[in-house]
């Protein structure tokens, strides 16, 4: 089953069950896929595959991070709890999250493959560990860890 087909069945449930932030939400997941889907169509393709569908999905909850980071910092709790629901609802969506741990075993093992040896060598890194951990590890906290280990 689609993202798509998935996001429609999820639309008409919450309909059903008239809860609001839930339909709005993936409404709002079903929105970007049509956006993205007319931008293809010009390419000559009529459906995303998997693998952009889980970057669409990732944007999103980046951006519901980033505004949660933005509305703590501003002091809108209530706005900040409202994405914090509406980032939830997203991760349903998404595969399960790495641990820290997971993502640091992965970082030594880019490290050793490409040699890595200090701060400058950060892009040669980030570059396999995101490939490998596609839609599994957020890219900042990801950055973070490999920061860390070439300082």
């Amino acid at each position: 089953m689609s993202l798509k087909d998935r996001v429609s069945d999820e639309i008409k449930t919450a309909m059903k069950a008239k809860d609001k932030l839930r339909l709005e939400t993936v409404r709002g997941i079903k929105k970007v896929i049509i956006e993205k889907e007319s931008e293809i169509r010009g390419k000559g393709r009529d459906a995303l595959n998997e693998e952009e569908e889980m970057a669409i999905l990732m944007q999103l909850a980046k951006q519901r991070r980033d505004s949660i980071k933005q509305f703590t910092d501003a002091g809108r709790t209530e706005l900040a709890d409202k994405e914090a629901k509406e980032l939830v609802i997203l991760e349903e969506y998404l595969p399960a999250q790495l641990s820290d741990a997971d993502i640091e075993a992965a970082v030594d093992e880019a490290i050793a493959e490409v040699g890595a040896s200090g701060p400058r060598d950060m892009g040669k890194v980030m570059g396999p560990v995101m490939q490998k951990l596609k839609g599994q590890a957020d890219g900042g906290k990801v950055q973070a860890i490999v920061k860390s280990k070439l300082s």
